[in-house]
């Protein structure tokens, strides 16, 4: 299967007649609603059933967990938030080690990790600032200092990136004005160098097009945006060709993907192209 498989397969489980088990969770919210937000343990036991059912579809990739702080109940995707409380949200990443397995005794916190077969890689989501923006608007601005930015809706990456988590997606979303999914500030500078995130950094369904208004306006820019702002892997699902054809216009040296510590084969840096 290959990851532009994967990732349709991932949006599009009700294609998908063996996916029909995944259905016997409810969602973030009514985890929050019924109390189960203050279990953990029961979330973690959640993550590795979920990792199971996945694993039997052929997947070896959930989008999820969602780890946004859902700030105005106008949000029409506050129902994929844990809690409107940080700490909350920040206690539910324990999904992760359900999903990815646990790292164990002697291995290294904060480097992303994948236990074996019966295991999926993880994504932490959508980074950040998703449930904060002006007025519950779904991609608009989210308008807060850097202060409130990092106590409040970052709060799940610190304990997100600790429990090795693998992937990171990018919101649709701006903080202050500045699209996230341009934001070279905050994609590299603050997730890879200050919290050395050692995953890879996923763009959202056709993530980079909301760069510019209207939407695919001017899509060479966007390629150079997405990719000077550390983006690794460009979620496209339609329009890739473009993609491919427009890379050598852009001008970008090679950026080859770092190492990626794991025990399963499936899912391995050394298996995904470097974007050039």
């Amino acid at each position: 299967m290959s990851l532009l498989d994967l990732i349709k397969l991932n949006y599009n489980y009700n294609l998908n007649e063996l996916a029909t088990i995944l259905l016997g969770f409810v969602h973030s919210i009514k985890i929050w609603i019924t109390g189960l937000s203050r279990d953990p343990a029961l979330v973690k036991k959640i993550g590795a059933a979920t990792a199971l059912e996945v694993r039997a579809t052929g997947i070896q990739y959930a989008f999820a967990p969602c780890i946004a702080v859902c700030r105005d109940p106008r949000w029409g995707r506050c129902y994929e938030s844990y809690s409107e409380d940080p700490k909350i949200v920040s206690a539910m990443t324990e999904i992760i080690p359900g999903l990815q397995g646990e790292i164990p005794s002697n291995g290294r916190l904060g480097v992303p990790y994948l236990a074996g077969q019966k295991n999926i890689a993880a994504c932490a989501k959508h980074f950040v600032g998703d449930g904060g923006t002006t007025e519950g608007i779904n991609g608009n601005n989210t308008v807060i200092s850097r202060h409130g930015l990092l106590s409040i809706h970052m709060a799940g990456y610190y304990n997100a990136i600790i429990k090795g988590v693998s992937t990171v997606m990018i919101s649709y979303s701006s903080w202050n004005g500045i699209k996230m999914h341009a934001n070279r500030e905050m994609i590299t500078g603050f997730l890879k160098n200050t919290l050395r995130f050692r995953g890879f950094v996923i763009s959202d369904w056709q993530g980079i097009d909301s760069i510019t208004s209207p939407p695919h306006a001017n899509y060479t820019y966007s390629i150079v945006a997405g990719v000077s702002a550390g983006i690794d892997m460009m979620m496209i699902p339609y329009n890739y060709t473009e993609f491919i054809l427009l890379i050598p216009a852009t001008h970008r040296p090679c950026h080859p993907l770092p190492p990626f510590a794991t025990r399963n084969s499936d899912l391995t840096f050394d298996s995904l192209p470097s974007i050039c």
